[in-house]
């Protein structure tokens, strides 16, 4: 596999103390990713060039084109003069069914939401969670934020990235995925935990950025009950959270939180655990 440097040292001239200085600092690389199927490119993303085998996991499972990791059978990261594509090789069904899924298509797709030609397609059905028994207490919600926030090593590097962690209760983070996308992290994580055999109704997406509508569909689709956030949701992910039985968790600061839907899967005392985590 080619080797893909995340981040570069770039110079700048900053402004500290009523002085302008000269000096250094990290940003993130961004750099297009291309999801090919069968030798054909099936969308392209902005991306940072790291985790990219978790990439292709993930964007499969949260875009439907797969199930199951087992329905991958390779993945080739090749480097391109202008970005990176990941050649994916399906299972004969999978391929099959992307096929007829393309010939329903538009046209060319890109960035945001990949391979969709209607509105109707655009606020798809999300998969419900309501059934997960898994709970959450207080405590639980506020240390996921707290290890996601110190387990960033590229945000600590360049503040430019997003971050999503899995959080378990009673293990605490399993996994942590950065990016400069935020639908492109959560797409990260997803592969990463999915990999690693967690269930994800065993336990909380938590993310740095915004919920947004295609964030809530993620998680639900990974098949956990819980998306917790730094920062605020849209009306339409309250509302998609809502109809799938996700317990949506957002403004998260310090100790103070804000509980959106499913505010009945907040407990006192111990959490309830689902699942292998």
């Amino acid at each position: 596999m080619a080797d893909f440097v995340s981040s570069i040292k770039v110079p700048e001239t900053a402004r500290r103390n009523g002085r302008l200085a000269e000096g250094e600092r990290f940003v993130p690389e961004e750099t297009p990713v291309a999801f090919s199927y069968a030798g054909s490119t099936h969308a392209v993303m902005m991306a940072t060039p790291a985790d990219l085998e978790d990439f292709a996991y993930g964007f499969s499972l949260t875009e439907g084109i797969i199930a199951d990791p087992a329905e991958i059978e390779t993945v080739e990261i090749l480097r391109e003069d202008k970005g990176i594509d990941l050649q994916i090789r399906l299972g004969d069904a999978q391929n099959d069914a992307l096929t007829a899924r393309r010939r329903h298509m538009a046209g060319p797709v890109g960035c945001g939401l990949c391979g969709i030609e209607s509105i109707e397609q655009a606020v798809r059905v999300t998969p419900s969670v309501r059934s997960s028994p898994l709970t959450l207490n207080e405590e639980d919600v506020v240390e996921a934020v707290r290890l996601l926030n110190g387990q960033q090593p590229l945000h600590m590097a360049t503040r430019a990235v997003h971050g999503a962690g899995f959080y378990v209760p009673g293990t605490g983070l399993v996994a942590v995925r950065e990016d400069v996308g935020r639908h492109n992290a959560l797409d990260k994580l997803a592969g990463a935990a999915r990999r690693a055999g967690h269930a994800g109704a065993a336990g909380a997406v938590v993310v740095t950025s915004r919920v947004s509508v295609e964030m809530v569909q993620k998680t639900a689709i990974v098949g956990s009950p819980f998306i917790i956030a730094i920062s605020a949701p849209t009306a339409l992910a309250i509302r998609t959270a809502e109809e799938a039985g996700m317990t949506l968790i957002a403004l998260v600061r310090g100790d103070e939180f804000e509980i959106f839907t499913g505010a009945e899967r907040i407990v006192s005392g111990p959490a309830r655990r689902a699942g292998n985590g």
